[in-house]
């Protein structure tokens, strides 16, 4: 059976790690057909958007799309591209894997969390912002939904049963943000009761983000809303040696967009020398989302193997001698056996 997704191959290094990233989905034999389409700063210069029409309906159409990194011109008049996905197809639940590879430059050993941040509400509003005449005075609304806590936690909850793991650790700044926060931390108690099989706990966020560098194997699912979220994930991907290593999943009810959150890295485009890690453990986990656990496993099983056995065909931002492209050719070698 086939599966055709939605491929954005994105700006700068876009291109080079989602070409190494679908020759990987190819030797998985995956039965994966791609339908390429364009956003960011490719789409301006064609078609002069930069999230045309066309590209949301092909997303619509089959429903799951992997995603290169994106650039967003600077300015008034450009809102970023992935919240406009994001609330377009109300991708509510962010899911961020951290886990520790070898020959990282990582402080940490052993490091497997997953960060689940709610995608669609609370700081990053565009609507309740306001700029005094003067200048001299800003005003940004945070609101949250009881409709909104409640789908983010079970989903974490669901995620932590399907995946086998044993701690939530709820996530807030209640103590002072007494209505916002507040809410979205009772929510997460009320529905920790139906899941006595996971253990809950709650941590106000600057004490998690302390506690994460000092003791991180404490941790095993992490939920929490919107800002506390996008701040706690790249924190944790910190910690196993950066977002080159570290995939991005966003999921609704009726779409789901699996990216690299890294940037676009102009600087380095063309090189060949751009790490796809970051993609193909996106990739690992749209593999999992459509009920291909095992090539998903496969997949990450063969990262690790190649980084561990393999030196030289990995990237230099990981200690290697290699390129994008032996980086993935030794992984395709090495998945075909």
């Amino acid at each position: 059976m086939s599966k055709t997704i939605a491929v954005i191959p994105g700006d700068g290094i876009g291109p080079e790690i989602m070409s190494a990233t679908l020759r990987v989905l190819d030797a998985l034999d995956c039965g994966l057909k791609y339908e390429f389409v364009d956003a960011g700063m490719v789409a301006l210069e064609k078609h002069g958007q930069l999230l045309p029409q066309a590209t949301l309906d092909k997303i619509a159409e089959h429903k799951v799309a992997l995603k290169g990194p994106l650039t967003t011109p600077i300015g008034d008049g450009f809102t970023s591209i992935n919240v406009t996905l994001r609330r377009h197809f109300d991708l509510y639940a962010n899911v961020r894997p951290a886990v520790s590879f070898p020959g990282t430059k990582s402080r940490y050993q052993n490091i497997d969390i997953i960060t689940v941040r709610e995608n669609t509400e609370g700081a990053y509003l565009s609507e309740g912002q306001t700029l005094s005449d003067d200048g001299e005075t800003a005003i940004s609304m945070i609101r949250n939904t009881r409709k909104g806590s409640s789908r983010i936690v079970r989903y974490a909850f669901e995620l932590a049963v399907k995946k086998g793991r044993k701690k939530i650790t709820a996530v807030h700044k209640a103590n002072i943000l007494k209505t916002s926060s507040g809410l979205f931390l009772n929510v997460a108690r009320e529905i920790a009761k139906e899941y006595p099989q996971i253990e809950f706990n709650e941590m106000i966020v600057d004490n998690t983000c302390m506690q994460l560098v000092m003791k991180p194997e404490q941790f095993d699912v992490i939920v929490t809303t919107n800002l506390f979220g996008d701040i706690l994930s790249d924190l944790c991907a910190g910690l196993v040696g950066g977002l080159g290593l570290a995939p991005g999943d966003n999921i609704g009810t009726s779409a789901a967009i699996f990216e690299a959150v890294h940037g676009s890295a102009p600087d380095i485009a063309g090189k060949g020398i751009a790490n796809p890690c970051a993609l193909l453990l996106a990739a690992a986990d749209m593999l999992d989302y459509l009920d291909m656990v095992d090539k998903g496993t496969e997949l990450r099983q063969a990262i690790r193997a190649t980084m561990t056995d393999d030196r030289d065909s990995v990237t230099p931002d990981i200690g290697g001698k290699g390129s994008t492209s032996s980086f993935a050719d030794a992984l395709v070698k090495r998945i075909k056996g």
